[in-house]
């Protein structure tokens, strides 16, 4: 189904609080380098580490504001609410409100008309609507950032939504905007491309497929399939903060949407109130480096989850987990499964799934499950977990878009060829899928140059975070983000998923802590030790 047309259209604490603050949240890191290599086998409900360093004198951030919004907001809790896949928390009550942002369709090319986007807030139920805003914009290959600030209201801590409300803004291509152009046969085969199909007859008969869903979306987008790239959202989040009508405003990035958010600061530095950046990829880094890291940082979340799985006396996958994995993509290959509905699974979109569940380390039991039942011969779990992906008004043809036009260079297929024979060696489960990646942007338009623009020497101190074993982005990627921002205090957890805010107590109590009494960590802190 071609995608429908778019649319024209209080005050600081004391000082002596917020040091005391700062003492009970650093007693569960610790400050400064660590000799040890990033191990990715914590999970989320690790123990708090002792330890209490001296706080040090930080810069102080700038109180959240009361929003005047303009946007005309409606009640749709239920909704809402009725679309999350886990349960809320007894302890709070929640109201989501409901409302449309309209923006540019290109910001460099106003002629195109605008589209609309959605927004939300999430807060507590019959809290005043001027709550100080806090804006969640998620990763590109989850679900839409509406649906993901709904879901973190029901993982915080309550305090926080006794001093907020969180506000989602769906990216371009996903929720309302939502991107689903690609001619279906197309997309499944880029989907189902695995390890045996790296010949040069393979190779090209993929870069075919490739090339139909460049010009089968052009023609739905009539010349606009440049506007999805991050560049685009980190100027969709300056309206937003004006719609708001807050001068400064906080927010919350996980993925690319911290790199949208790295953008917007750099943009637009004195519009920034507290400022988390969760999990964002290099700044810099092109192909096919970028792809490389993010291989090898999907092999680390790999091992975690095995190593998760492998340490439970019911573990489906035995006490081998990659090498059961392995096995069933051998197997795959030869013969994918068939549903009764005429649904395949073959060994591509196994490793797609993989990848998605990876980076939600909650629903780890349940992947397990589904690679066990796979493995026996059934596809509907694993099938089950793709759909969000590749279903009707999934999110494969944005993310593939936005990863796309956030690139510059484009490898031929010979390229690509010797690419995928590194890294099938190299990363055995994820090389040759990640590979083929760089195959179906190779038709794309060249991605536009989006050079650093300064360092957001006028931010207030910023909060990036890195994990070790984070499938979307290398810990690396995420420390140069922050030594390439003037003002970042750069923060590295030794766990598991994409995004780890609030997956664990020491990395949840640094940013609270900074969100609500603005105390901002030193550079160097680990999580845990």
């Amino acid at each position: 189904m071609a995608r429908p047309p778019r649319r024209a259209v209080g005050a600081a604490l004391p000082r002596l609080v917020a040091l005391l603050g700062l003492v009970a949240v650093l007693a569960a890191c610790t400050v400064g380098p660590s000799q040890r290599p990033p191990v990715a086998v914590r999970g989320e409900n690790v123990p708090v580490a002792p330890g209490s360093p001296t706080p040090t004198d930080v810069p102080e951030l700038p109180d959240p504001e009361p929003q005047e919004a303009s946007i005309p907001f409606f009640e749709c809790t239920e909704d809402t609410l009725v679309t999350l896949v886990d349960p809320l928390p007894a302890d709070r009550q929640l109201q989501v409100d409901c409302g449309e942002l309209t923006v540019p369709a290109d910001p460099d090319q106003p002629s195109l008309g605008a589209v609309t986007l959605g927004v939300v807030r999430v807060g507590e139920a019959g809290a005043p609507a001027d709550r100080p805003p806090l804006l969640v914009l998620g990763d590109s290959t989850r679900e839409p950032s509406t649906r993901h600030a709904a879901i973190l209201a029901g993982q915080v801590d309550p305090a926080l939504l006794r001093h907020y409300t969180l506000v989602g803004l769906d990216r371009r291509g996903a929720g309302e905007d939502i991107l689903h152009c690609a001619p279906e046969d197309a997309r499944s085969a880029l989907v189902d491309a695995d390890a045996a199909s790296t010949s040069e007859a393979d190779l090209a008969a993929l870069l075919e497929r490739a090339r139909a869903v460049v010009q089968e979306c052009n023609l739905t987008l009539d010349g606009g399939l440049a506007s999805y790239r991050t560049a685009a959202t980190a100027a969709d989040v300056e309206l937003l903060r004006a719609a708001l009508g807050v001068q400064r405003l906080s927010a919350i990035g996980v993925g690319d949407g911290a790199a949208a958010l790295a953008m917007w600061a750099r943009s637009a530095p004195r519009s920034v109130g507290r400022l988390i950046l969760d999990g964002p990829p290099h700044p810099t880094q092109d192909e096919p480096d970028l792809t490389d890291s993010r291989a090898a940082a999907a092999e680390a979340a790999l091992g975690a989850f095995g190593v998760s799985c492998s340490a439970r006396p019911d573990c489906p996958l035995g006490a081998d987990p990659r090498a059961t994995i392995a096995g069933l993509l051998a197997q795959l290959q030869r013969r994918p499964l068939l549903a009764t509905d005429g649904s395949r699974l073959t060994a591509g979109a196994t490793v797609t799934a993989l990848l998605a569940g990876l980076g939600e380390p909650r629903h780890w039991p349940a992947l397990a499950a589904a690679l066990a039942a796979a493995n026996a011969g059934d596809p509907v779990p694993m099938l089950t977990i793709l759909a969000p992906l590749t279903g009707p008004r999934g999110l494969f043809d944005g993310m593939l878009a936005t990863s796309c036009n956030d690139t510059q260079r484009r490898l031929a297929p010979g390229e690509i060829g010797e690419v995928a024979q590194r890294w099938t060696v190299a990363y055995p489960t994820f090389g040759s899928t990640f590979a083929l990646r760089l195959l179906a942007c190779a038709p794309w338009p060249t991605g536009r140059a989006e050079p650093l623009a300064g360092q957001a020497e006028a931010a207030p101190p910023i909060l990036v975070i890195g994990t070790a074993a984070d499938p979307r982005g290398a810990l690396d990627g995420s420390r140069r983000t922050a030594d390439s921002l003037a003002t970042a205090r750069f923060v590295s957890w030794q766990g598991a998923g994409t995004g780890a805010y609030p997956r664990t107590p020491c990395i949840s109590g640094l940013v609270d802590a900074m969100l609500l009494d603005g105390v901002v960590p030193d550079s160097g802190t680990l999580c845990p030790p």
